[in-house]
């Protein structure tokens, strides 16, 4: 049986350039692929007429002869088709597949390769948060070996070839009709082996060392955030670079302050006649004490707003505010003299007029229980 054009199996015009032939055959290829087709003959048959045809006009020399002898060039000049002689199928699967089932064109994996990043956790009061710090950190690292200068080759000496895969860093395991390219066992994907291994570092090219690193912290970092150190990571194998160092910043539970984003949160105490008489108190700030006039007759749980006493983001905008809520204390440990004052402070008062908030609270209550009885009537 005469077998056909090759251009013609392709579908590409005589002097269509490699782009075009790689491009058709990939299309034709993945038409008639056998796993698309499982068990069908003429597909099969058809897979192998199209490998025939990208083995021989993906080769300059190759086409060259076909373009002036046709079959006759290809096959008496010792090419051959379809898997024989030099190219092969198995290089076409390799070359033009490869993006496809990993791995592909022959080239090897790079031994350089970059360090792994590494995380520092960071503790720090709120006013170091607030304010800024400057510390010294000790990282358990990987650090570049300094004898082989990172290569893991004794000094004198350098890493060699490896033959079993010959620098390409992977080798072919052809099956029946498929090929599978894996990392090579020898060099593990390298393409190069060390016989003489640095002493120091036993071949990896790095050492595990503990760097002593000085860090600044920017003011208004808060819980969650990171500082990135440029290359203060692991070192990369082979003379590969640094991978980078994250701080991750934990600000500790302040005993007076709470923060929400740029504000401060606090509770400040109060006496019952500071409360009711209303004056002046002093409230704790990170900058300080600072006076607050309380008027007369508040309540438990009321807020004020000290404005720019808050935070300034590392982020940046306006500085928070500080929100101060007072809580009434009761007073505790009294004298039996002080205990008949406030009876007799409390015989004084009248409830509706002294006591607004009980006094709708009640009528809230008597009106709930109104209800009720009325819809159970």
């Amino acid at each position: 049986m005469s077998k056909r054009d090759y251009y013609e199996v392709l579908g590409v015009a005589k002097g269509a350039d490699a782009k075009e032939i790689k491009k058709a055959y990939r299309k034709m290829a993945m038409k008639y692929h056998p796993d698309r087709n499982p068990d069908d003959k003429a597909s099969e048959e058809s897979f192998k007429e199209v490998n025939e045809a990208y083995e021989i006009l993906s080769d300059d020399q190759k086409r060259g002869a076909y373009d002036q002898y046709g079959h006759a060039g290809v096959e008496q000049g010792g090419f051959g088709g379809g898997g024989q002689g030099g190219g092969g199928f198995s290089d076409i699967f390799g070359d033009v597949f490869g993006d496809i089932f990993g791995g592909g064109g022959g080239g090897r994996r790079s031994s350089v390769q970059r360090g792994s990043d590494l995380r520092y956790s960071m503790q720090m009061s709120l006013e170091e948060a607030v304010n800024g710090v400057e510390r010294k950190i000790k990282v358990p690292t990987l650090v570049g070996c300094e004898p082989c200068d990172g290569s893991g080759a004794k000094t004198g000496t350098s890493s060699k070839t490896c033959q079993t895969c010959g620098g390409q860093g992977q080798v072919r395991m052809q099956q029946g009709f498929f090929a599978v390219q894996q990392a090579c066992p020898t060099c593990s994907g390298k393409g190069k082996v060390i016989e003489s291994p640095c002493p120091k570092c036993r071949g990896r090219g790095v050492n595990e060392e503990t760097k002593t690193l000085n860090v600044k912290i920017p003011a208004g970092v808060d819980t969650g955030d990171r500082i990135r150190l440029t290359g203060e990571g692991e070192a990369g194998p082979n003379g590969g670079p640094s991978g980078d160092l994250y701080v991750e910043v934990s600000v500790k539970r302040h005993s007076i302050f709470e923060r929400d984003g740029s504000d401060l949160h606090c509770e400040m105490p109060i006496s019952f006649t500071q409360a009711t008489l209303g004056g002046e108190i002093e409230v704790p700030t990170l900058e300080g004490r600072v006076k607050l006039k309380v008027p007369a007759e508040c309540q438990s749980g009321k807020v004020f707003r000290l404005r720019g006493k808050g935070v300034k983001s590392v982020r940046g905008g306006a500085v928070g505010d500080l929100m101060v809520r007072l809580n009434i204390e009761t007073p505790v440990n009294l004298t039996s003299k002080q205990k008949d004052l406030l009876k007799e402070f409390q015989a004084s008062l009248d409830g509706k007029k002294h006591s607004p908030k009980a006094t709708s609270w009640l009528d809230g209550v008597k009106k709930f229980f109104d209800d009720v009885k009325y819809k159970g009537e």
